[in-house]
């Protein structure tokens, strides 16, 4: 069994929402276990939120697609943007993960979190887009 999703989000908050119930269905209709999609939802909101608020260049509003490819085998998570060029993966800085909770600067985390929740992350700049390239094996 396979599927592929596509969506394209406005860069919104509020339109992670949107993206996360249409990949429920989809995992319903592939029966996925819950914690499969709870780690896909969570991956989408943490690079969604950062192309939100941090992607958008001022010049225009950025432009997001979102491409879920499904297989027996894994999923793979395309996410597309317009916005300025940020390779999360080498230039976001690595969390403090040392200091006692409360010493800890706010943030910082989704990064950290996407790599250890997914199997291959990896980023290229084509054609005046960020895309980030995710891949979760099923067998959890």
């Amino acid at each position: 069994m396979g599927a592929n999703l596509t969506l394209n989000m406005e860069a919104q908050l509020n339109e992670i929402e949107r993206i996360q119930a249409a990949v429920t269905i989809l995992s319903q209709a592939e029966n996925w276990p819950p914690e499969l999609l709870y780690q896909i939802e969570l991956v989408l909101e943490e690079i969604g939120t950062n192309i939100i608020k941090y992607g958008q260049d001022g010049e225009a509003e950025t432009e997001i697609q979102i491409t879920l490819t499904s297989d027996s085998m894994s999923l793979t998570l395309e996410i597309v943007d317009t916005g300025k060029a940020f390779d999360p993966f080498a230039d976001a800085p690595p969390p403090d993960l040392e200091s006692d909770i409360p010493d800890r600067p706010i943030g910082g985390l989704g990064v950290y979190i996407v790599r250890k929740l997914m199997d291959e992350a990896s980023y290229r700049r084509e054609d005046g887009m960020n895309k980030v390239t995710l891949v979760k094996h099923k067998s959890l």
